[in-house]
């Protein structure tokens, strides 16, 4: 029934097609066709965007109407329409270009912040792949495990944890990880080159149909360059003997055909006194094709691995008593080493001016070891707490989805529709917890046993784009089916549970003028809960529900400054996870939150650009009483910006800062963790095809603390045990040279 409603709506939708359009092929200075290219109609408000054919068809174009060509990298064309281009395919050129903020127009797209925060990607360096984190607004990370672990990431008043409530994908390919040994959602990008990538998009709260699991607080998608501009080789020395080494080669380059090798080799011992022996290797290998048909098509392969020392989380009183200094250690033999292999296919098929087809499949092969000890003496005053958590797992999935544009001439509106279905399927074997002594002794087995997780999924969104408005319902269903075999039992013992989820989504659009976008977002989102809690609670609050709304505007009072604010609440049934540290179920009830986001970007000059963000939230749990009620490290206050210069003669380089506001970390607010304001600085200069940097990480050498918990610990002289914040010292003054070639 539905489906034949469906193509009834579509067949007499599309007997409506009729009015004045313009049609043509845009390309840059080489003949080469752009794909993204913005094309908007100043006059009426009406846009689109060039295929990945560089082909563009804009409806309800009058003669005398202003069209505007923009992408990032590129000088903005204006066309104003004569009565002839209204009936001949016409051809845009656009001309390469320093990026600029005013290379962004403000159209009446469900995430338009995310291109205006492209340009602070493209205008100031990553010199991680964690490090585009950073890029998006209110989002801090911090790393406590010696560089080789996934970093801990907090937003909108979540402690993340290492990717809980924050879906990250690149290429398509998913980031997180779902019922890790370690914890649920974990999200390691160490395996992504950061010079490979090219843009970045983003989206707060669960409001997007095509987005799944830990889609609460936000996602992240990253795009990696599907083409080299050169050929680049580098080199980066710096203090405690840390050396990196990059190469991105092009394999192939042809109209039709182009491929790259990129390589990755890094190595440091860290700030602390016992050496990290840090080590990390990647390499990745890209190849596109294109066609006059339609077709695009790319090939990704990459290899990660990594291994590693860390002195761990330090309890301030070993500090103070002067046991140990800030960036010594109780336990040195934690660390671990990890490997990804991944191979990713995705197609785009261009099937008319108005519709396409996009698929992608993936598969990975992945390896985690992590040795860790939180507590230190506290559960075996002999042999200490060291623990290991292992696993190896095989995750394959796909995804194909149909869009198609609609034009209604007559009310001068547009109908858009995508729905697409998918699967991902994760084989995790041997996951283990055990007690161990010093990485070489296994003492006891705690947990031990096999994980099969299916996500199968379909969404349907909807846009409706009526003068000024746009209006985007859309659904999503998620089935999930949880297998877990008990391994350490003398009996079979095997338990499975499965549910099935209906998220609803409703945003809306009004582009007040050129200048001003006011935005409502609801929806409901999910984080599905670790096998092992799912089957242990006989299926019990399998997917705890995210309940949010924003409501904000954008605002570009000039072609060069964007400002933007949102006012925003989220609700969560259950943050009810696995601690994969203790290997216990973990319940912490109903929380919810509300905040505002405030932003500012501004192009001061060609070469000079400014942006900052401020984020407040109020973050509590819904359950407990007041007083009792907060929410162990939930940010309330946090900040990021910078200025950064590019095209100053041969010089580039920039200044930015993070700062978080100290925090509860604990639920009666007793136990405080230190808020801290970071200051980061670099700069480059070129000459010919070299250029030389020098990167500055804590440029006023400032004493912070990257990450901090409220633990309960025992030191081996100590009879009692005591609550306290134990910390990872954050980056003292950290110099390091860049020398790189291109040719």
């Amino acid at each position: 029934m539905i489906k034949n409603t469906l193509g009834l709506l579509i067949l007499l939708l599309s007997g409506a097609l009729h009015g004045h359009t313009i049609s043509g092929t845009i390309t840059n200075q080489d003949n080469t066709p752009l794909s993204g290219v913005g094309v908007y109609n100043k006059n009426t408000g009406n846009y689109t965007y060039s295929n990945n054919a560089g082909t563009f068809s804009l409806v309800n174009v009058s003669i005398n109407d202003r069209i505007y060509f923009y992408s990032l990298g590129f000088k903005n064309k204006e066309l104003v329409i004569t009565e002839s281009q209204l009936d001949i395919p016409i051809k845009i050129v656009l001309e390469e270009a320093a990026v600029s903020l005013d290379q962004v127009v403000l159209v009446s797209n469900i995430n338009a912040m995310s291109s205006f925060v492209n340009v602070d990607v493209k205008s100031d360096p990553v010199i991680s792949s964690q490090e585009i984190l950073r890029k998006v607004p209110g989002l801090i990370i911090g790393q406590h495990a010696g560089g080789g672990k996934a970093e801990q990431i907090f937003l909108r008043g979540f402690d993340i944890d290492h990717g809980t409530d924050i879906a990250i994908n690149v290429d398509g390919l998913p980031v997180n990880m779902v019922s890790h040994a370690h914890g649920q959602g974990y999200a390691d990008m160490h395996f992504i080159i950061p010079e490979t990538i090219d843009n970045i998009d983003f989206g707060k709260g669960p409001y997007y149909a095509d987005k799944g699991n830990f889609n609460t607080a936000g996602y992240v998608d990253l795009t990696t360059k599907k083409t080299l501009d050169k050929n680049v080789v580098s080199m980066e020395v710096g203090k405690y003997n840390t050396l990196r080494g990059l190469g991105m080669l092009k394999l192939l380059e042809s109209d039709d055909d182009n491929a790259y090798l990129a390589s990755e080799y890094l190595i440091s011992d860290g700030v602390f006194e016992s050496p990290q022996n840090f080590n990390r290797i990647n390499i990745m290998g890209r190849y596109n094709h294109k066609d006059d048909a339609g077709n695009e098509v790319n090939l990704t392969a990459s290899h990660f691995q990594s291994k590693w020392d860390a002195s761990g989380q330090i309890p301030q009183r070993a500090v103070d008593n002067g046991s140990i200094g800030r960036f010594g250690a109780i336990d040195d033999t934690e660390g671990g080493n990890t490997s990804r292999t991944n191979l990713l296919v995705n197609h785009d098929k261009q099937l008319d001016q108005h519709s396409r087809l996009k698929s992608k499949l993936f598969m990975s092969k992945y390896d985690f070891e992590l040795y860790s000890n939180f507590t230190f003496f506290l559960e075996d005053p002999i042999n200490g707490d060291q623990i290991k958590q292992k696993e190896n797992r095989t995750l394959i999935g796909g995804e194909t989805s149909y869009d198609r544009t609609i034009h209604l001439d007559q009310n001068n509106s547009q109908f858009r529709f995508n729905t697409g279905i998918g699967f991902r399927y994760d084989d995790i074997n041997d996951v283990e917890l055990s007690h161990t002594m010093n990485r070489k002794t296994t003492l006891e087995q705690l947990a031990l046993g096999n994980i099969d997780e299916l996500n199968a999924y379909g969404f349907f969104n909807i846009n409706y784009i009526l003068n000024k408005w746009n209006i985007n319902p859309g659904v999503r269903l998620d089935y999930l089916k949880f297998d877990y075999e008990n391994l350490l039992t003398t009996a079979y013992d095997q338990k499975s549970e499965n549910k099935l989820v209906v998220s609803p989504k409703l945003n809306a659009i009004y582009q007040a003028s050129q200048d001003v976008q006011l935005y409502a977002k609801t929806g409901i989102g999910f984080h599905s809960n670790d096998t092992r809690v799912v089957t242990a609670n006989n299926g019990e609050r399998i997917l705890p529900l995210a309940f949010g709304a924003d409501i904000g505007t954008i605002y570009k009072p000039k072609n060069r400054l964007v400002l933007n604010m949102a006012l925003w609440h989220l609700f969560l049934e259950q943050e009810f996870v696995y601690v994969g540290d203790a290997g216990i179920v973990e319940p912490s009830g109903k929380t919810k939150r509300f905040g505002v986001d405030l932003g500012a970007r501004y192009q001061l000059t060609d070469w000079l650009y400014a942006y900052g963000d401020v984020n407040y939230t109020y973050a509590r749990s819904a359950e407990d009483p007041s007083g009792e009620d907060y929410i162990p490290l939930a940010p309330d206050l946090t900040s990021s910006g910078g200025l950064t210069f590019k095209g100053l003669k041969n010089f580039s380089g920039g200044v930015n800062y993070r700062f978080i506001k100290d925090r509860p970390a604990n639920e009666d607010n007793s136990i405080i963790a230190e808020g801290y304001f970071v200051t980061d600085f670099n700069i480059n200069y070129s000459w010919k095809n070299w250029s030389f940097g020098l990167i500055v990480d804590n440029l006023f050498d400032t004493e912070w603390n990257e990450t901090q918990f409220a633990t309960t610990s025992r030191l081996f002289n100590e009879t009692e045990a005591v609550e306290e914040i134990h910390f990872t010292p954050g980056t003292p003054f950290f110099v390091r040279g860049k020398v790189s070639a291109s040719f």
